[in-house]
Order: C-alpha cells, then structure tokens, then sequence
C-alpha cells in the first residue's frame, strides 16, 4: 500500500483549489512543516489557534488543513512568548504540518461559497464578483513510451490538465521520434554519430498563463531526455470564470423575515445583523463568506435581493438600505462551511487514488474558534 505525504494531501487540495485561483496578496499553501513527511491523520479547521494545535497534539494529528493562513504577513521576528510564536514552536515540537487554502478555496468551484449556496438552497447560481478570464496554452511534449506516466503525474502537480471539475486532463498519440546524438551528446537512449529512431507518446494538455513556468520546470525536470522537444501554443478559448461568491435565486419570493429564519436555521445560527424592510418579499439572493462589504457594489449590480456575508460596516449597511439591499451579517465564521466540505471531498479523493493509502484518516476540528459570543 502506498505511503501517503503531505504533498499528495496538497495536490488533492489544490486539484480543487488550485493555488493560482488566489490572491497575489494571498499566502495560500504551506504554512509551517513539511512536503515530504507521511500522513495518516488530518485535522480541517478554519484557523490555526493554539487550541487548535493543542487538539491536533491530542489527537495525533500529522496535517492540519486551514481556511485562513497562520502566515498572512511576512514575520520580521520569531518571537516563541507571542501567541504566534507558542503556534510554531508547537508545531515544529510535535512534527505537525499546517497548510492553507483561503481565497482560491473561496473562488474554487465546490468551495466556500458554492457550500454555503448548497446550505442555503440557491439555484440558477452564478459568481457574484468576476475575475478575468486567465489565457490558456496548449502544452505538448514528446515522451518514450516508459516515461509517459512520469509526465502526466508531473503535469497534474503543477495544475496543468485542469479543466472544470476534471484533473489529469490530457490527448496521448503514439508516433516515432526520430534522432542523432552528436559527439558532445550524453544521451539517455541512443548512440552518439547514429541516427536513433523511438516509440514515444505525444502528450498534449490545457495549462493556464499563472502556472506555464512551474508545468514547463517540472516536466523539464521529470523527462529522461537530455534535450526535451515541447511546444507551446497561445489558445483563443480562456479559462472558465471564477470569482468570488455567488448569486442565485429562491425557488419563490418569500418576505425577509422568512428567509432571516432559513439563514439562521440552515447555517446554524442563533443571530444574525439585518438591513432592510423584513415584510419586502425577496427572491434573488448574494452570498459572500469572510469579509465582503466592499463588494456590495456587486451585489446591486447583479440586482441581488439580499447580500449575505459578515463584518458589514455600519455605513456601508446604511449605503445598501439607500440602494434597495437587504444586508444579513452572518459573521465571518460562517465560512466554517468549509470544515466539513473540505472533509468530504478528502475522504472521496483519497478512497479514489491509486497512490493513497485508504487509511488516512480526515477529521473535523471540535474547536470553535469564533472570537464573538452572542448573548
């Protein structure tokens, strides 16, 4: 059976939630720990507090995979008294690793806010704040038959082959690559002053502008050849939008007071902050986890009923009710959707792999780490 690392772990988070998806103020992906080291037990939390690395310490956590990075500043000092500090040390004691999945698990298709649209019931959903399209490639390269699986896993850990809700995505054509080695060659088949004729495999695939250096490193890296023959071809089509939050409908108009009482009931809520006219009947419906108050610009030009997200300003509030939009603040911590789903597509994913030990275990952090209390 296949030993699982914390690499394997990442490249299933980032099939999902490629690291090109975030922001380029975003510190998404490792965080404290290793690539290489083995894993059997994960812990999904929404942020890394010591009570949360006291619990993967308790329960012999190996991983613990976060929504919100523990590293989002560079640190100019590592301070072992500050709370940040006790996190590291303690991370570092115990050979636990953490990782992070923020904005381009927000963005990613099943992410974030297409979890809490599931939870909420939208239909006809669609992203409430677009990103531009990002320009694709056509990356082809000429592989030996014997090292073809070597490049197409290489491919896939730079995100290459991606398209939609499918990974490894890639045409294969066999054919024969013809050869010389000169006299200064060093070849890996073949010999120098003789023309070398070789069954390869013409390996094509889709590979977005943000990753065409690392996909070209890395195949450069895992090909037998000393001289690799690719080719690179700038593409018309583009990327499938992605974008923050997402815009949908009831299935009927139901007055705000109502839907109050199904936001609070379907994501687990005792209190919500509300804006707005609670008879007004509203059926078109935003939602944005996290901090999404700069975005409620969006939100009425998409003519959203309602927008949904947390830590709504109070002028800002005030600005939406001056536009005709119901604001429910639902607080920050509603993105702890994100602990379950993230759960649910790792347990899938790694019963689903040939390379993965079945074992790993994937567990959802008990701590509530929610900084508010409602009374």
């Amino acid at each position: 059976m296949a030993t699982t690392t914390n690499s394997d772990i990442f490249r299933m988070i980032e099939e999902w939630a490629p690291k090109s998806f975030a922001y380029d103020w975003d510190n998404v992906g490792l965080q404290v720990g290793s690539y290489n080291k083995p894993v059997r037990k994960i812990l999904v939390t929404l942020d890394v507090l010591e009570s949360v690395v006291d619990e993967a310490i308790e329960k012999n956590v190996d991983l613990i995979i976060a929504h919100h990075p523990l590293l989002f500043k560079p640190l100019k000092q590592l301070n072992l008294d500050s709370w940040r500090g006790r996190i590291i040390q303690k991370l570092i004691q115990h050979n636990i690793t953490a990782y992070a999945a923020h904005t381009n698990l927000d963005m990613a298709t099943g992410g974030v806010n297409d979890l809490l649209a599931d939870m909420l019931g939208l239909e006809n959903r669609g992203v409430l704040v677009d990103t531009d399209p990002e320009s694709l490639y056509k990356f082809v390269v000429y592989v030996p038959e014997t090292h073809v699986e070597n490049i197409t896993n290489a491919l896939a850990k730079e995100d290459a082959g991606h398209i939609g809700n499918y990974s490894h995505c890639t045409f294969q054509s066999k054919g024969t690559g013809t050869f010389m080695p000169l006299s200064e060659a060093n070849p890996f088949i073949g010999e120098q002053n003789k023309l070398e004729k070789v069954n390869e495999v013409k390996v094509e695939t889709i590979v977005r502008e943000s990753t065409l250096s690392n996909v070209l490193k890395a195949v450069i890296d895992a090909h037998p050849y000393e001289e690799v023959a690719y080719d690179i071809f700038p593409l018309k089509n583009v990327d499938n939008k992605i974008g923050l939050g997402r815009i949908g409908s009831l299935n009927k108009a139901i007055p705000l007071e109502k839907f109050v009482e199904h936001v609070k009931k379907s994501l687990g809520l005792n209190h919500v902050r509300v804006s707005g006219d609670l008879a007004k009947k509203v059926k078109k419906i935003a939602v944005l986890g996290g901090s999404g108050e700069k975005y409620i610009h969006s939100a009425f030009y998409k003519k959203a009923d309602v927008y949904i997200t947390g830590d709504m300003s109070f002028h800002i509030a005030q600005e939406a009710v001056e536009m005709g939009i119901s604001v429910i603040d639902a607080g920050h911590y509603i993105e702890q959707v994100m602990k379950k789903g993230t759960k649910n597509y790792l347990d899938q994913r790694i019963q689903k792999s040939s390379q993965a030990d079945s074992n790993v275990e994937v567990i959802v952090s008990e701590i509530n780490t929610d900084p508010f209390q409602y009374r």
